[in-house]
């Protein structure tokens, strides 16, 4: 059976030798790249395209037409190749159309080699865009699937290879239209546009039925994770619906800048990692029943180690339920709007007025519905299902940084020699199965600050409490997260001071001073305000000058080069103009020299010093320490809800952990 693909949709693969298909009623031109795990292209050699037209196990056109057929043998990919990125393209100066708004939309379907179609999927929705990524075949656990993306790009193709990561995307684009323009003059005049009527004469003949359809778009999300510190892969990836792919550099642990531009091996290992161990195979999973998927088993992912190989797996989990969701959400709505369509058409015949056929015609239409809608939900629990089995396999397994407070590795943590890759700040789940939790991550080092919002305007649940109570739960979640932080770094590489400037926090901070693990004690009143902005930025101006003069010896011997973490309460009390201008300094310039913040405010009471706090607020990720549905994935723009990690009622899991920190600090004479 044909499975109808809409956007964000995926559907395994039965076999690895396939044919991809592709009808357009005009010529276009079509490609293919290959990706690491990462998504990466590691150079041209991984590029199809009409001017190098074939790879290992990949094989496109080399001219522009109105159908396609590009070969594609998943067992014969590169060694390390795990996604193939099917691409199209308008050529460009032949006189034809120049957007793909103005020609029909595209089909795409892969198929077996005998002819017989797997997946297929219309392109819908495209106006000012001349190229666009339709179909995307992955790996995922030991098996490929083809998942419908349809992204399209109106700067054409060189936007879409700079989207891939290709060096120099602009030249090879070029270089792409001059091989099509030289195949222009041999190709013949397309074929008409296919339709569903042509199809069903196709399908007699061995093609299958095509029935485009045309999902609605996604509501645009409150505020989107579009940036590298949130839950990802080593590669950041931006919304599909609103911004192209871009790939992070080695400080955000990805893929080396010389290694992928020269075509070489990509370096996984962690900045601030002195040494890497080669990678080590994915465990083996259970065999599985036939026609039942694979058990799932952690660190199943690709990986230089069990942490890299855990957080790749999360972030698959991530990817997964996300597009999993967006497929049923967009099948309901293309139920509804076929509803509605065929009651239109009914009841616009005055026969159908007369008697019972009006009624009907609205029970057929509902029935359709209904059905639709039904085989969507089944599709979306044996996803969901899925995924909650290994959810439950993965949590039991995570380390401490990504283990939630209730996970018995924390009664067990001895402060680590070498930072993690990511640490564990929440959770996140969607309305259609709220106790499937997926981890939301945070890269290490820091690369943005975070906000924990107090106001009771954050969210619903928020309105809903007391104003001091949620003031001092957002304190209390501040102080958590510094634990945290503290707990995964080396001794003494990491420093967390407080700035309270009325003193309020006493209550919540009183776990980390009692401990003994702040840089000193929380500041209070405008001259402890300053006292410690001043410090920090004078760290930052000194380690930007030797970092800029490659001069790190003339650094003062009293410099703390470590992290530095500033935890500011009831944000913007206390602070004048000249603070908060030091502040935006520190949120700016401070996270590539290792200085970030994690304020605490009520953004409503920040809104009255106007447009000059904005890019203070923009440069944060917002949290609340309350449940709220304000976060989105980088693809659709879900709108998820994020979960605070909380301590379980009457722990002391917290208290242990800062012990043990200030233990290791005075171990290594910290």
């Amino acid at each position: 059976m044909t499975a109808e693909l809409v956007r964000g949709q995926n559907h395994t693969l039965p076999q690895t030798r396939l044919e991809i298909r592709v009808s357009a009623g005009t010529p276009v031109v079509a490609g293919a790249t290959l990706g690491d795990e990462r998504g990466t292209v590691r150079g041209v050699e991984w590029i199809a395209h009409p001017g190098s037209p074939q790879l290992p196990g990949l094989e496109v056109s080399q001219q522009a037409a109105a159908d396609h057929r590009l070969a594609v043998d998943l067992e014969a990919l590169p060694a390390g190749a795990h996604r193939v990125t099917v691409l199209l393209a308008l050529p460009v100066g032949a006189g034809g159309p120049v957007r793909f708004g103005a020609v029909p939309a595209p089909f795409v379907s892969v198929t077996g080699l005998d002819g017989t179609e797997i997946a297929t999927f219309t392109l819908t929705d495209l106006d000012a865009e001349s190229a666009v990524s339709a179909l995307e075949l992955y790996r995922r656990q030991d098996a490929w699937k083809v998942r419908a993306v349809g992204q399209g790009y109106a700067g054409g193709l060189a936007e879409m290879l700079a989207d891939q990561g290709v060096t120099d995307p602009a030249a090879l684009a070029g270089s792409i239209q001059e091989a099509v323009t030289r195949g222009l003059a041999r190709s013949v005049a397309p074929p008409p546009p296919r339709t569903p009527e042509a199809d069903r004469v196709r399908h007699a003949t061995g093609s299958a039925d095509h029935r485009p359809t045309t999902p609605p778009a996604a509501p645009e999300p409150p505020e989107p994770l579009a940036d590298p510190a949130t839950i990802g892969p080593a590669h950041t990836t931006q919304p599909h619906t609103t911004q192209p792919h871009t790939a992070s550099g080695p400080a955000a642990g990805g893929p080396s800048a010389a290694g992928a531009s020269a075509g070489g091996p990509i370096n996984y290992a962690h900045p601030r990692r002195q040494h890497a161990a080669p990678p080590s195979p994915p465990p083996a999973a259970p065999p599985a029943q036939p026609g039942q998927p694979a058990q799932p088993v952690a660190g199943d992912a690709t990986g230089w180690s069990m942490d890299e190989r855990l957080y790749n797996q999360i972030w698959g989990m991530f990817e997964d339920l996300a597009r999993a969701v967006a497929a049923y959400r967009s099948a309901v709505d293309f139920a509804e709007s076929r509803m509605d369509q065929e009651l239109d058409r009914a009841l616009s015949d005055p026969r159908n007025r007369i008697g019972g056929a009006g009624d009907r015609a609205r029970e057929a239409a509902r029935a359709k519905r209904d059905e639709l809608a039904s085989r969507a939900r089944e599709a979306l629990d044996r996803d969901l299902a899925q995924l909650a089995a290994e959810a439950a396999v993965v949590e039991p397994a995570l380390p401490a940084a990504y283990a939630g407070w209730g996970n018995p590795v924390w009664h067990a943590h001895r402060i680590p020699m070498e930072i993690p890759m990511a640490l564990r700040i929440g959770d996140l789940h969607l309305p259609e199965r709220t106790d499937l939790r997926i981890p939301l991550l945070v890269r290490l080092p820091l690369e943005r600050g975070m906000w924990v919002d107090s106001g009771r305007a954050a969210s619903e649940a928020a309105a809903l409490m007391d104003t001091d109570r949620l003031r001092r739960l957002a304190m209390e979640t501040a102080v958590a997260h510094a634990a945290r932080l503290l707990a995964v770094y080396p001794p003494g590489e990491f420093a967390v001071h407080v700035i309270d400037p009325a003193g309020s926090a006493a209550g919540p901070l009183a776990p980390l001073v009692e401990a003994g693990v702040l840089a000193g004690p929380p500041a209070a009143g405008p001259g402890g305000v300053a006292s410690v902005l001043a410090h920090l930025t004078r760290r930052v101006d000194l380690v930007q000058m030797a970092v800029r003069a490659r001069a790190a010896d003339s650094l003062p011997p009293d410099l703390d080069t470590g992290e530095q973490l500033l935890v500011v309460n009831d944000f913007p009390h206390g602070f004048d103009d000249r603070a908060v201008t030091q502040l935006r300094y520190l949120a700016d310039e401070g996270p590539a020299v290792g200085v970030h913040l994690l304020m605490v405010a009520d953004r409503e009471e920040a809104s009255a010093y106007g447009p000059v706090l904005d890019p203070l607020w923009r440069s944060l990720l917002r949290i609340t320490p309350v449940a709220d549905s304000h976060l989105a994935d980088p693809w659709v723009g879900h709108a998820w809800t994020y979960e605070p990690l909380t301590i379980p009622p009457g722990s002391r899991v917290l208290e242990q952990v800062l012990a043990a920190v200030a233990e290791a600090r005075r171990a290594a004479g910290r």
